[in-house]
């Protein structure tokens, strides 16, 4: 970057929903990485902002701390009308996460999904999946530690306790010389995860999810050499295929009709990811990774070849 030119400033306007929290914090990362971006988070909660300012573009008055933002970013509807009345703030470019109800061309650009069925365009960028904060491991563990991760109901999958409390005891009996951790999560029904306390053993170690830190996915990736992850959570799906560990769905029958449920399905075409069926392309020895799943980097790389250039270039890193 050019030592004269000032480094740009990007807005992450949140609800504090934990997956849209998760998509800004990856592409803010990336894009404070590859432009020397400064990040600044606004909450929603914090703006009220009624329906006329954001059909007529009227902002609310912002906390003046606040620098002049090059680029405004949003992700979940709860940040919609604030993000619609900035879209004549200081010149700002505005961005949307995810499909919104409002028509794309009342701001700059999108970021959408493959699986909300969006046309690409000059000012969309069709993911495989979506942004997360997880970056690809340069290379994997030799130990053979896996990593199980389970959801809960959800509208996209039909959950069953039995079916997936069964696979997973499957998973732990077919590869005895493995070490397995398994969590849960916020969904996890409660009864299921004391079932889970049931498979506890030298070898496998339950971790409940109120017991995880911010950072505990992250190391947890790090430490395994395959993960298994129920399908209902595209977030938790796509945390653990972006991370570049040999990524396997545990079965559950989805929801007829369910976008989500066809973007798993077109992860798992794209070898991204694998299905249970094929469990044994996950657990045995990989010399040939998977192909590269880094959705975040990509979109960072996407705005600022759109809007940034002026501010300053990308630096020049690899793809790890």
């Amino acid at each position: 970057m050019n030592p004269e030119m000032k480094a740009p400033s990007v807005w992450l306007i949140t609800d504090n929903k934990p997956g849209h929290k998760n998509q800004l914090k990856g592409l803010g990362n990336r894009l404070r990485v590859l432009s020397g971006a400064s990040i600044h988070w606004i909450n929603s909660e914090d703006y009220p902002t009624p329906l006329w300012r954001a059909l007529l573009k009227v902002a609310p008055a912002m906390a003046p701390s606040l620098p002049p933002p090059a680029l405004i970013i949003a992700a979940g509807s709860g940040t919609h009308r604030l993000l619609l009345a900035l879209r004549r703030y200081r010149k700002a470019r505005t961005v949307v996460l995810m499909k919104p109800a409002f028509p794309l061309f009342w701001v700059d650009a999108a970021i959408i999904p493959a699986h909300d069925k969006a046309k690409p365009s000059r000012s969309t960028l069709i993911t495989e999946g979506v942004v997360n904060a997880i970056t690809p491991m340069a290379r994997l563990t030799s130990k053979p530690e896996a990593l199980v991760l389970t959801g809960g109901p959800s509208p996209h999958f039909n959950w069953d306790d039995d079916a997936v409390f069964s696979q997973i005891s499957d998973l732990i009996a077919r590869y005895p010389e493995w070490r397995w951790t398994i969590s849960d999560s916020r969904r996890t029904p409660a009864a299921f995860s004391a079932r889970l306390d049931e498979l506890h053993s030298p070898r496998v170690t339950v971790i409940h999810h109120k017991n995880t830190h911010d950072s505990w996915l992250n190391h947890q990736l790090a430490a395994s050499r395959a993960v298994w992850v129920t399908p209902d959570s595209v977030s938790m799906v796509c945390e653990a295929a972006t991370s570049g560990v040999p990524t396997g769905l545990l079965d559950l029958p989805p929801q007829s009709g369910s976008r989500v449920a066809n973007g798993v399905n077109r992860l798992a075409k794209l070898g991204i990811i694998a299905h249970w069926s094929a469990h044994s392309s996950i657990m045995n020895e990989q010399l040939e990774r998977h192909t590269q799943l880094w959705e975040a980097d990509r979109a960072a790389r996407w705005l600022i070849s759109k809007f940034l250039k002026s501010s300053g270039s990308a630096k020049k890193e690899s793809s790890h």
